[in-house]
């Protein structure tokens, strides 16, 4: 799977959790749910910082948008980091989580929708894409086998 489908895949993953937060009552359920998003979110952001983001760096057309990817990468670790310190029944957890989802969606959509995945299928040859892919997916996995 090269890259770019790779990272489209994460981002479902996480829209699909989101969606299935909305609709819990329980809070301890929701908490639950929220643990896995931002197991998947910690994890996508590692290997993009880490292999995605680098490679693409390198290509002068996509400095800016790996810079702003960055900086919607803080946000969003701000949050998770907010969400989890919040006391057990804080009425601040659905609101947060709310924004969370929000920044989130953002940030899937300018990269899949905006211009940084139409540029890089512009500019990254196909193999290249799929290396990039297997690379990600064996961060991936020796994530998931640690945690």
């Amino acid at each position: 799977m090269d890259a770019l489908e790779l990272l489209k895949q994460d981002h479902q993953t996480v829209k699909e959790l989101f969606e299935h937060a909305e609709g819990i009552e329980d809070r301890k359920e929701q908490k639950k749910v929220f643990r896995q998003i931002k197991t998947e979110l910690d994890t996508h952001a590692r290997i993009e910082e880490t292999i995605f983001y680098p490679a693409m760096e390198k290509h002068e057309e996509l400095k800016d948008m790996v810079l702003e990817a960055i900086e919607e990468h803080k946000q969003v670790k701000t949050l998770l980091r907010e969400i989890d310190d919040l006391v057990k029944d804080s009425e601040k957890f659905e609101p947060k989580l709310t924004v969370l989802k929000e920044n989130v969606e953002h940030h899937a959509e300018e990269e899949e929708e905006g211009k940084m995945f139409p540029k890089v299928r512009e500019i990254v040859d196909r193999e290249t894409l799929e290396k990039l892919g297997q690379e990600l997916e064996r961060a991936k996995g020796k994530k998931r086998k640690a945690a």
